[in-house]
């Protein structure tokens, strides 16, 4: 318990590090990017084929009669450009926020590694492609036992237990792989695995849980669309913070779980021997 509360405020501290915060940032530029591109290449094809659409499509055009009837007409030529929004907007985040993944959790890592175990030496238990394909495989079993389960989530309380700790278990997995795949040898982390497997299990669940509180912000830029162009990008930006504090907490625990685990497995200094009485 001690090391799970002490990797959480290490955590919340280091979310205040000018790199972390600098992180940050990255997926907003991504997402402007990304916006500025395919608008000047893809905005008018899209918005004119999203209207021509509306015209043609029967409830639509009874819609857009009924604003005219109102004297909101001009809000036919809103709804669009709001359309395309709604339909892009979720790719881009998406994208942008698998560049910060890729990104963010080595860097994260590394920061976590070079300030506080600079003595941990490196075993490198384990490649990009081993940590892909772990990746991958994790959120396989997880989409599976997530679509295993869903006849259990018309029990209430189960609805409330069952998808976070699918999730839990996920963040830990990935995670607390990709936290020792530099330090720790393969023999290593399966044994920090194996002891601290409730532990990381809680953390992935309060981390899964924290990435359900950007979701407000985003349905709130759904429902308001003149505030959208405001609460997407903080919605992202709460994303990417949620993802950075994830990986400084699983860091920070899994370091120290492993500099224990050495620890406990290194042999004993020397003892001293008394001197030899003098003549």
């Amino acid at each position: 318990m001690r090391l799970f509360a002490d990797s959480f405020w290490r955590a919340i501290a280091y979310c205040l590090h000018p790199r972390v915060i600098g992180l940050s940032f990255l997926p907003l530029a991504v997402v402007v990017a990304m916006a500025l591109v395919l608008g000047y290449f893809f905005w008018a094809p899209a918005v004119d084929g999203v209207f021509r659409w509306i015209e043609t499509s029967s409830m639509l055009s009874a819609i857009g009669e009924w604003l005219g009837t109102m004297g909101m007409g001009g809000l036919r030529t809103v709804i669009a450009p709001l359309v395309v929004i709604a339909l892009a907007t979720p790719a881009i985040v998406v994208v942008s926020l698998f560049v910060v993944a890729v990104f963010m959790t080595p860097a994260v890592v590394s920061l976590v590694a070079d300030r506080r175990f600079p003595h941990l030496e490196k075993r490198r238990g384990a490649s990009l492609a081993t940590s892909v394909l772990w990746s991958l495989g994790s959120t396989l079993l997880a989409l599976v036992a997530l679509i295993v389960t869903m006849p259990l989530w018309l029990v209430p309380p189960l609805i409330l237990l069952l998808p976070p700790l699918i999730w839990g278990w996920l963040t830990y997995r990935v995670m607390a792989f990709d936290a020792m795949a530099e330090h720790a040898s393969r023999e290593e982390r399966r044994t920090v695995f194996r002891r601290h497997r409730l532990p990381l299990l809680a953390i992935g669940v309060v981390t899964g849980l924290l990435g359900a509180a950007p979701s407000v912000v985003w349905v709130s830029g759904v429902l308001f669309a003149a505030a959208f162009v405001i609460l997407v990008p903080v919605a992202i930006w709460i994303y990417t913070l949620v993802f950075a504090f994830s990986s400084l907490w699983f860091g920070h625990y899994c370091l120290a779980a492993l500099e224990q685990l050495r620890a406990e497995s290194a042999p004993p200094g020397p003892v001293a021997l008394p001197d030899a009485p003098r003549s």
